[in-house]
């Protein structure tokens, strides 16, 4: 007799803007299927590549079904199976014994493995809190861009992407959404139907820039000053909407005077552009009212990325291009969600909250973080690092010095894990943790307005068990008797958000099961009529709040770290600009290991100019090395101009045990963070390539 077939809803977790909802296909307790949810307005029953092999990432041989203990040397990736029992005792006993001399010894390493506000950092959340431990500023990938809009519009808010379906200009700036957010270029290919202009602007001719009507290959790191650019036409030609600068922003007069600093003329030459392009530029933007900018993340990877978020940001406030449903920004929608951060984390649990709450590490400086060997100022060595829902060694930056940390002998290393990543080869004790499909959770999305339940649709496979489950475990083993330690799943994903606010429009968590997700309340012009979230109701042009911090109140141009502008005799030495955006089969580094997907990729490959490759006799398909003081890698040259002049691209992020030569592209990236936010500046980075 067969085995009867169930179907299961689920929640997508990765880091992308989509948060698709999925439909699951199972038989006889395997998860054979995975699709896109018809149901779902914003998934409208598609998936990308990456998550319709969700089932086989799910069932990979490679899985990881059991606790083990490390029995060689750190990085070498040799265990041995254990139990539950002992791994929990293990972990406690090194814990508890730090914890009770030097608490901030011990650091937790998080990031956005998972999305979902349970199997995130709730439990987890609390447990570092309770035992005392060092806080992480988890700033890896978008902290900058955040910052942006909260000093721009108080919080990460814009337009509803289903609008951008009606817009009749669509700038896409330093976004390849073909690649990280399918069902935004969906909404972007009907405005094309209806006759809307695409406008891609990004250093690389990127798959996305292919398929728009115009593409604009400005310098990297440069983004600022186009917006300026833009804004000094803006006002010289008085394309504005001066009614509503007037009703609903702040800092008009002093923003006019910074954009007058950036004529054409000046900005042509900082993004090497022609001065045209920014002319018409910003006449097209500021004559369609219906006009509408789409940012990611990748743009605000640079020093000055906090502010180039702002500039662009100020813009539809300029034209009132805000009136319009199809009008505005979106670089974020995450702030739409009314999440309790307070009940889900617990902060009160720290034991000097919250006059003096436990130090800060930066994440984007884990390597240095990890080699420190403590003082008055750093506070203590760490001695113990818990790592969940990231890999580090592979995508944090300057990885030449993470690994030495990580390599340390004598700093005690939990990682809570799928697969042996790069990371897990370091690990003391390696878990093993359940799949979206085996647990329980409750997501918001940064790409649309809804909320969404996600229910277990198999058992956990082997001996798995989920993020919660393992820190309730090691609690209990460390008598540790806080009950918000021991909440259930269930009672985390009730309280995870104000249901009172009118966004959620009287749901609660059982209804929002019953259903799947929930459409946020918010108007279809969100800003038409003002009501930005800052201090005072308005788009702050300027703000009041970043010169209390001794900061510029007005946005301006930052130029890169390391670029011909910023650092002249570095760049004398390495000469290219390098960037590395997401492959299209790889999400951060999930999916590297999917043998399908990988295959698909390739290999490392390195995009050059052919104006760079000639002078250096690279040719087609030449292996080269791309190097700076921070390491080096190799890759695959392909010389093409999709990459603009004095610029390489890198499509990441390789695990380095599967590349080639055992490194990727963070072997040549900084520690150093941005103007904002203390975000990565994983784009502010300089190299030379030669064969190798």
């Amino acid at each position: 007799m067969n085995a009867p077939t169930e179907f299961a809803r689920a929640v997508c977790p990765h880091d992308c803007p989509d948060t698709c909802a999925m439909r699951v296909t199972v038989v006889d307790g395997r998860a054979i299927k995975v699709v896109g949810d018809p149901d779902h307005p914003p998934t409208q029953g598609a998936l990308c590549a990456k998550v319709t092999r969700y089932a086989e990432r799910v069932h990979h041989p490679q899985r990881l079904t059991t606790p083990m203990k490390r029995i060689g040397p750190k990085g070498e990736g040799r265990f041995a199976p254990i139990s539950w029992d002992e791994a929990f005792q293990l972990a406690a006993a090194r814990l508890s014994a730090i914890a009770s001399r030097t608490p901030e010894a011990i650091l937790p390493y998080s990031y956005a493995g998972t999305m979902g506000l349970v199997q995130g950092d709730s439990i987890a959340q609390r447990f570092f809190h309770k035992i005392g431990a060092s806080q992480l500023d988890r700033t890896i990938c978008a902290a900058a861009g955040a910052a942006g809009l909260k000093y721009t519009y108080g919080a990460s808010l814009g337009m509803l992407t289903e609008f951008f379906a009606e817009s009749e200009v669509i700038l896409i700036w330093g976004s390849n959404p073909i690649a990280s957010n399918l069902h935004f270029w969906t909404r972007a290919q009907e405005a094309k139907r209806r006759g809307a202009r695409l406008i891609a602007i990004d250093p690389y001719r990127s798959l996305t820039a292919e398929k728009c009507h115009q593409h604009i290959a400005l310098k990297p790191g440069t983004d600022g000053a186009l917006a300026l650019g833009m804004m000094n036409v803006l006002i010289a030609e008085n394309i504005l909407d001066h009614a509503y600068i007037a009703a609903h922003t702040l800092g008009f007069d002093e923003l006019r005077a910074r954009a007058l600093e950036y004529p054409p003329s000046r900005v042509a030459v900082i993004c090497g552009v022609d001065e045209q392009v920014i002319v018409d530029l910003a006449r097209l933007y500021g004559s369609t009212k219906k006009a509408a900018i789409r940012t990611n993340y990748g743009l605000q990877r640079v020093r000055g990325g906090g502010n180039a978020v702002r500039a662009i940001a100020c813009l539809p406030s300029l034209t009132g291009a805000w009136r319009e449903r199809a009008g505005g920004a979106l670089l974020s929608s995450g702030g739409w969600a009314p999440v309790d951060t307070h009940a889900l984390q617990r902060p009160d649990l720290m034991p000097g909250w919250p006059s003096k709450p436990t130090r800060v590490i930066n994440m984007n400086a884990i390597g240095d973080a990890l080699l420190h060997k403590g003082n008055a100022t750093f506070g203590p060595k760490i001695e113990a690092i818990v790592v969940y829902n990231s890999n580090p060694v592979a995508v944090a930056p300057d990885s030449e010095r993470v690994a030495a940390g990580f390599a340390r002998e004598d700093l005690f290393t939990i990682v809570l894990e799928h697969f042996q990543t790069d990371t897990a080869d370091y690990a003391d004790l390696l878990l093993p943790a359940t799949t979206q499909l085996e647990h329980l959770d409750v997501h918001k999305s940064y790409g649309h307005t809804d909320v969404m339940a996600n229910l277990p649709a198999i058992k956990p496979v082997g001996e798995a068990l989920s993020n919660t489950d393992i820190f309730r475990g090691i609690a209990r083993r460390m008598e540790l008797e806080e009950p918000a330690l021991f909440e259930s799943d269930e009672t985390v994903a009730r309280n995870a958000f104000r249901w009172e606010d009118k966004a959620l429009a009287g749901v609660d968590w059982e209804e929002l099961k019953k259903v799947g997700w929930v459409k946020l309340a918010i108007p279809d012009a969100p800003f038409a009529e003002g009501g930005f979230r800052t201090p005072s109701g308005k788009c702050e042009f300027y703000s009041e709040r970043l010169a209390q911090l001794g900061l510029d109140p007005l946005p301006d141009y930052l130029p890169p770290y390391e670029s011909a502008d910023g650092a002249p005799e570095l760049a004398a030495r390495y000469p290219l600009a390098m960037i590395s955006p997401p492959a299209r089969n790889f999400l951060n580094s999930t999916f590297v290991n999917i043998e399908s997907l990988r295959s698909t990729e390739g290999e490392p490959h390195l995009d050059i100019h052919p104006t760079d490759a000639a002078p250096r006799n690279i040719a087609e398909g030449d292996q080269v090395r791309i190097f700076n003081d921070r390491g080096s890698m190799q890759a695959r040259a392909r010389v093409t101009d999709k990459a603009r002049e004095g610029l390489v691209v890198g499509l990441s992020i390789w695990w380095k045990k599967l590349a080639p030569d055992g490194r990727n592209a963070n072997q040549v990236t900084s520690q150093a963070l941005t103007d904002l936010g203390g975000s990565a500046t994983f784009y502010d980075c300089l190299v030379e390539v030669e064969r190798a």
